[in-house]
């Protein structure tokens, strides 16, 4: 996979902004210093076949994990083993205890020296994310990398059993994506016989990117009852403006930084050329979710779930009403 594609798929979501705008994250101002090498005692050894087919010999429940992507992070942590934790990318801000652990650098160069003195009995990658030459460095310095490659909204939650399985909290990975698939069931029971909304993902405004039909987001909207009407080959393809003005999306969908200030995304679509003539910028039909939505994590769904509301209010007209007597889910249509 070339740096350039590896820089295209980067561009989903809050984590793109960061590495398009700084793509040398590996070094450190300062680095902490190296965490103590571990008792070498007996261990037992296992194997798994990552999602790459990829044979990894590691420790039996891994006591210290280093990830190398937002997602996985969030994953570890929603399977409760964030005191296993020891090293995680400059990304890497949820949950907020995230924040707490030591910093390895940037998903694309991360900093090699930094990890190996962190001792870790696993590495997690993403290919979607993190590059082969990452991967392969690690193996040559003897660290095993388990490598996940989720493409649709089933592939995460069949990610999140098979890495609760790996780190040794087998029953948390069942319990969890048992959970995920009773939360999907209950939605797609609810879409049910809805048409789906017509909607534009933006990725990024300038240039101009979207996702393609193959991506774990392009199935998350699926299952939020929308269908991106851009349906090129490419992964995060870049797209002129007059294609967005011919598909005539009838909302945009934002996720990320645009949810802290939805009105400013809309003010600012407005003075656009071309974009002001959309009937979607026109009408304020705009859904703002957050970057949960970029990430194939558990909270994706909580993601998925709030576009679902934005886009088909009507479906959850007896959803529970929170304590303070509104929706819990916003709407900026």
């Amino acid at each position: 996979m070339s740096r350039k594609h590896n820089r295209v798929r980067l561009a989903a979501g809050w984590l793109a902004l960061a590495a398009l705008a700084a793509p040398q994250l590996g070094a450190q101002a300062a680095s902490p210093a190296p965490a103590p090498a571990p008792t070498k005692t007996a261990e037992t050894l296992v194997e798994y076949h990552d999602d790459l087919g990829r044979l990894v010999r590691m420790r039996a429940e891994p006591q210290r994990i280093v990830s190398l992507a937002p997602s996985l992070t969030e994953t570890v942590f929603a399977l409760d083993l964030g005191a296993r934790l020891s090293g995680v990318t400059d990304y890497c801000d949820y949950p907020p205890e995230a924040r707490t652990r030591t910093r390895v650098g940037g998903p694309i160069n991360p900093n090699l020296e930094q990890i190996v003195s962190l001792h870790p009995d696993i590495v997690l990658a993403i290919r979607s994310l993190n590059r082969a030459d990452t991967v392969e460095a690690l193996d040559r310095l003897g660290i095993p990398v388990y490598t996940t490659d989720p493409r649709t909204v089933e592939d995460v939650v069949a990610s999140t059993r098979r890495l609760g399985e790996v780190l040794g909290a087998k029953s948390n990975g069942e319990a969890l994506a048992a959970a995920m698939e009773k939360r999907l069931a209950e939605l797609a029971h609810r879409l049910a016989g809805r048409a789906p909304k017509r909607v534009f993902f933006v990725v990024w405004l300038d240039p101009i990117i979207t996702t393609g039909q193959q991506t774990f987001l392009a199935d998350a909207l699926r299952h939020a009852g929308a269908e991106s009407v851009i349906t090129a080959d490419q992964d995060w393809p870049q797209i002129d403006i007059e294609e967005v003005l011919r598909q005539k999306p009838d909302y945009l969908v934002f996720a990320g930084a645009h949810q802290d200030d939805p009105q400013g995304t809309i003010n600012s679509l407005r003075k656009r050329p071309g974009w002001r003539s959309l009937d979607s910028v026109r009408n304020e039909h705009f859904a703002v979710v957050s970057d949960a939505l970029d990430r194939p994590a558990p909270r994706m769904l909580d993601a998925i779930e709030d576009l679902a509301h934005q886009l088909h209010p009507e479906a959850f007209a007896h959803a529970p009403v929170s304590q303070s007597g509104t929706s819990p889910h916003r709407s900026w249509l």
